[in-house]
């Protein structure tokens, strides 16, 4: 029986854990640092374990999650902006794809808040991430809200530039490394599943909206939805697919986009 991990909350009100069937209540810990401990994993395709606070400017890019500080550590300085925008528009996506409500989907923002936009917020702001609008989304849940945050970290990202494969790319690293954290035997991190999966789906849209112009983008969509499949519901399920097959999955789409 799979066993369905708590996960600390700092910085955030009273935490809703999402999990398989529905949202587990649990009462967040207040006075932490929202810096956060390192992730304690080990991330798969080549990403490697990072404490908070090495790296990056200001902090560590990626809030010290699995996979994202090797993602930003190889990516070309010019995508390190889009590599951000896209990791933060992941938080939002999975918080329009759950399915327990408004308080959970403010919920996944404000903890996707606090291991990006939080760390750094000067990049997103020079990018022209408004606040205001993320920290309504994160407030309310409301699916309105969420999408006009949306829409203005789309708009972010058609500014940024960078190169969209090299981001795909990254996004993969941050989703499988996340995942190698929270899925194992017997156990899972029902919040890390769901930031996860808020990775892939960012990658996913990046490659289908690259898939026009570039063949490897298109060459790799197959892989893709391969990958994305791996996740079969928005919250955890009670038998997860096992971190291994998303590592495999994870590499052959890297190679593909190589």
């Amino acid at each position: 029986m799979t066993r369905f991990r708590a996960k600390l909350w700092t910085g955030v009100g009273a935490a809703l854990l999402i999990g398989a069937g529905g949202a587990l209540e649990a009462c967040s810990k207040h006075g932490a640092s929202p810096e956060g401990p390192a992730a304690s994993t080990t991330p798969a395709s080549g990403a490697v374990q990072a404490a908070a606070g090495e790296g990056g400017e200001g902090g560590s890019e990626g809030g010290g999650e699995a996979g994202a500080q090797q993602a930003f550590n190889t990516i070309p300085a010019d995508s390190k902006l889009a590599l951000r925008l896209a990791q933060l528009k992941g938080f939002v996506l999975i918080a329009l794809k759950q399915t327990d409500g408004p308080d959970a989907a403010g919920i996944l923002l404000s903890q996707g808040l606090l291991e990006t936009y939080d760390k750094n917020p000067a990049p997103y702001k020079a990018g022209g991430i408004d606040e205001a609008l993320l920290r309504k989304a994160s407030k309310t849940g409301k699916p309105e809200d969420l999408k006009a945050a949306l829409a203005n970290i789309e708009a972010a990202q058609a500014k940024a530039g960078g190169d969209p494969i090299a981001v795909a790319k990254g996004l993969v690293d941050i989703a499988a490394g996340l995942y190698q954290g929270a899925v194992q035997p017997g156990s899972v991190d029902p919040i890390d599943y769901q930031h996860s999966l808020g990775a892939a789906l960012a990658a996913q849209e990046l490659l289908h909206a690259e898939a026009g112009k570039d063949k490897r983008a298109k060459a790799a969509e197959p892989e893709m939805k391969a990958f994305v499949a791996l996740w079969p519901t928005p919250s955890a399920p009670k038998t997860p697919t096992p971190a291994g097959q998303v590592a495999a999955q994870a590499s052959r789409l890297e190679l593909e986009l190589s």
